[in-house]
């Protein structure tokens, strides 16, 4: 890893990623994320990898979780990698992209949504 891509978040998301993450990379993973929100709230972090902001606020949102006594189900979406994915849930939730976003969805409907700083735990619990 470069100097660069240590200060400015480089594209190798993967190996710093938290546990709790379940990646979204196709449409299946996708469906199963909405499936899955008619059991309980789920929620879609879209990063982007090559954005300092997207990265710090990743962070951020990452500790929050880890410091939470409460569990919940986090799907972490690559934009740069997946763009289709991306536009495909703005599209289908009617939800405007935002870099870092947050997207909070309960019985396979958008209940929630947040961008940048506004990004916090306490939308999904």
């Amino acid at each position: 890893m470069s100097f660069f891509d240590k200060i400015f978040g480089g594209n190798n998301q993967t190996s710093d990623q938290k546990s709790f993450w379940k990646n979204i990379r196709s449409e299946e993973d996708l469906t199963r994320a909405i499936e899955s929100s008619y059991q309980h709230k789920i929620a879609i972090f879209k990063h982007s990898t090559s954005c300092f902001i997207s990265k710090t606020v990743l962070r951020n949102f990452e500790k929050e979780i880890e410091n939470s006594p409460e569990e919940v189900e986090v799907y972490y979406l690559d934009l740069l990698s997946y763009r289709p994915l991306s536009n495909k849930i703005a599209e289908d939730f009617g939800i405007r992209h935002e870099s870092p976003q947050l997207i909070v969805i309960e019985n396979g409907k958008p209940v929630n949504s947040a961008s940048h700083q506004d990004i916090s735990l306490s939308q999904i619990i």
